[in-house]
């Protein structure tokens, strides 16, 4: 037994050298051994080889599913009130404005069950979908039984991802984790100074290090005393952006693990955690994060306005709350590629450690990182448009849909002012606007 041991002792060893010394190590000092690119290359290569084949059996066996993403309805371009106009102007009959005709009650049908089937708010909460299998199991539709060469690519992929990447990926989850709580609670106990704050920058990046992302436009990366917004897909989304700079969090206080690292981190810099009951106060939230872009010493606040995770297809609704308190706003969009893994995380689906477990066994995690120039509110602009020319300067960076919906949606209602609100827009469209006016009569 004792030798079984001694022998498990050994492996980890090797195993514990081999990871620090090729990746921890060159990471930490900014050198890379290439081992990242050559494997996403050899990737890339097997996934187009992987598609050509499906392709190719697609066609040899018409029963297989094609696979599309465009959705499973084919909507116009066109928006309701162009749509509208066409229908009643091709009517036989010459409509005035009011004028009711059946063609109108049946758009509205027709409108209504293709956004019950699939509308333009719920499947933003969904994993998006792929153009092509990326040998993922979890997003095939039996496309590994097409040929006997893509099924063994399939199993082997499996067992690189689970008894390979996985280790490696907790083992580095570890390293980095520890390195976090530890160089932050140590720096924590020096004096405020230079030192000081060198330190915090060193630490940070020295635990994010290994991660391998784009970045883009860095010369507008924010600057002390700023707001950096980002669009949400994932929690990772933070360490992503902490590997290229620091940032003040803004969140709620947690417990366990979360709340370990959390109290380490407060220790070396001035985070903003708020408990449950303040976070409701928008007051007290205003006023403290007022005061921290006030000390121009301070490091730039990270927030998320859309205050949900979007699956990386789209920018929904930003409150205007980080928009109100003024200064810099430094927009950035970030973009995950689905070809290797799904980084939008379903919290409605999957808790934490079955998110950490999927994105530990996905291919990899690549994303492009965007700096905008800085913004700040023009003359005579209130903070509700100030919010959403900053999410469409986003959303046109990304390559992703600009939405006004409300993220949070996901676990909310819809208000029954903005029910009412679209209801009156419908009725414009069939009765006339002037006719609606008429009826509603002066203000």
């Amino acid at each position: 037994m004792e030798g079984a041991w001694d022998i498990a002792f050994l492996l980890f060893q090797v195993w514990l050298s081999i990871v620090v010394g090729l990746i921890v190590l060159p990471a930490m000092f900014g050198v890379s051994l290439g081992f990242t690119d050559i494997y996403i290359k050899v990737l890339v290569k097997t996934l187009e080889w992987a598609t050509l084949r499906i392709q190719r059996g697609q066609k040899e066996q018409p029963t297989l599913p094609l696979q599309s993403a465009s959705g499973i309805i084919e909507k116009d371009d066109g928006s309701m009130e162009e749509e509208i106009g066409e229908l009643r102007r091709s009517h036989p009959k010459n409509l005035a404005g009011g004028d009711f005709t059946l063609c109108d009650a049946f758009y509205f049908c027709k409108k209504g069950i293709e956004n019950i089937v699939e509308d333009q708010v719920t499947q933003r909460f969904t994993s998006e979908e792929l153009a092509s299998w990326n040998l993922l199991t979890r997003t095939n539709s039996n496309f590994r039984y097409i040929s006997v060469r893509l099924t063994i690519i399939w199993g082997l992929g499996v067992f690189i991802r689970y008894c390979i990447l996985l280790p490696l990926r907790i083992t580095l989850a570890v390293i980095g984790l520890s390195w976090l709580v530890i160089g932050t609670t140590l720096v924590g106990l020096l004096p405020s100074s230079k030192v000081k704050r060198f330190l915090i920058h060193s630490s940070n990046d020295r635990c994010f290090l290994y991660l391998s992302h784009g970045m883009h436009n860095r010369e507008n990366r924010p600057k002390k005393g700023g707001i950096c917004v980002a669009n949400h897909t994932s929690p990772i989304d933070i360490v992503i952006l902490a590997n290229d700079g620091c940032y003040a969090m803004v969140g709620q206080v947690h417990g366990g693990l979360m709340g370990v690292i959390q109290r380490s981190m407060v220790r070396s810099c001035p985070h903003v955690w708020f408990e449950r009951s303040e976070m409701k106060d928008r007051h007290a939230t205003a006023k403290r994060l007022k005061d921290h872009i006030a000390d121009k010493t301070k490091l730039p606040i990270l927030i998320f306005p859309e205050g949900t995770c979007i699956n990386n297809t789209s920018v929904m609704m930003f409150k205007k709350g980080s928009f109100e308190i003024g200064g810099t706003i430094y927009p950035v969009a970030i973009k995950y590629d689905p070809q290797f893994g799904d980084a939008f995380w379903n919290s409605a689906k999957y808790n934490m450690v079955s998110y950490i477990l999927r994105m530990m066994t996905s291919w990899a995690i690549v994303c492009n990182v965007w700096y905008l120039p800085p913004m700040t509110r023009q003359d005579g602009e209130d903070a509700v448009h100030f919010a959403n020319r900053v999410k469409s300067a986003i959303a046109q960076q990304g390559g992703l849909v600009d939405l006004s919906w409300d993220g949070g949606l996901k676990r909310e209602k819809v208000k029954e002012s903005f029910k009412e609100e679209q209801q009156k827009m419908y009725s414009s469209m069939i009765v006339g606007l002037d006719c609606h006016e008429a009826s509603e009569g002066p203000v």
